[in-house]
């Protein structure tokens, strides 16, 4: 059960909870295929989406001053680069410019997401201590700084960083360690089930879920002590 007069601090999950409102990062960059017609089924678009992520976790492509923009843009180039080297897509169904069409699109959605959710976030801040724990890629903060984040988390516990990921739940109980606060008295809040709502419960504490399309289908049994499936629906739960 939520219990909001326990609660003393925050950590909030960055990448698909502030950044998509809770839309999985493959199904942004499926719509952005899809508006600009790359003639790919999305099956297709998945495994070239998987190889992208994988590729970036094993080889430290991103660097520390990369912004979002930046990272789009080298996802994409891996996308296309294996989607034309497995033949999926021939030389002439698309133009150069696309890996940075592709880009563009899918930081013009982030930049709207993160747009409604700043104001709430710097509500929130004036209440709470505000901790970030993300599976990301070492450039976190150059990319909260580019959106204008960068006031408002007094700590971030970094995957790359710390080398623990997500769902293992050793990386939350570092957030709770930099909040300084029992685990029962910090909610988390986080559009993955699997890798957010479950590991933060495992160690104790309260959990927020922003509900919208993951990468697989859900089970149905799934639950949380809050879900929402619109981040401006924080504001009711904290009455801000």
């Amino acid at each position: 059960m939520f219990n909001l007069d326990k609660v003393k601090g925050i950590l909030f999950d960055y990448g698909g909870t502030i950044d998509s409102n809770g839309m999985h990062w493959a199904e942004v960059i499926w719509m952005a295929y899809e508006a600009l017609k790359v003639p790919v089924s999305k099956a297709v678009f998945r495994d070239a989406y998987v190889h992208g992520e994988r590729t970036l976790g094993k080889n430290p492509i991103v660097k520390p001053h990369h912004t979002f923009l930046d990272m789009l843009r080298l996802k994409s180039d891996l996308q296309i680069q294996w989607l034309k080297a497995n033949g999926h897509l021939s030389a002439e169904a698309i133009t150069p410019e696309l890996p940075e069409q592709l880009a563009d699109w899918c930081y013009e959605y982030a930049r709207r997401a993160i747009d409604s959710a700043r104001p709430i976030l710097e509500q929130l801040v004036e209440r709470y201590p505000l901790v970030l724990v993300s599976n990301f890629y070492g450039n976190i903060e150059s990319v909260l700084k580019d959106f204008g984040l960068d006031h408002l988390f007094g700590a971030i516990v970094e995957s790359a960083v710390v080398g623990i990921r997500k769902p293992d739940p050793a990386i939350f109980r570092l957030g709770v360690d930099k909040l300084g606060f029992p685990a029962d008295e910090i909610v988390v809040v986080g559009d993955s089930y699997d890798k957010d709502i479950v590991p933060a419960t495992r160690i104790g504490c309260q959990t927020i879920w922003l509900k919208s399309i993951g990468w697989s289908a859900y089970k149905g049994n799934e639950t949380a002590d809050i879900i929402v499936s619109d981040f401006t629906e924080i504001k009711q739960v904290f009455a801000l």
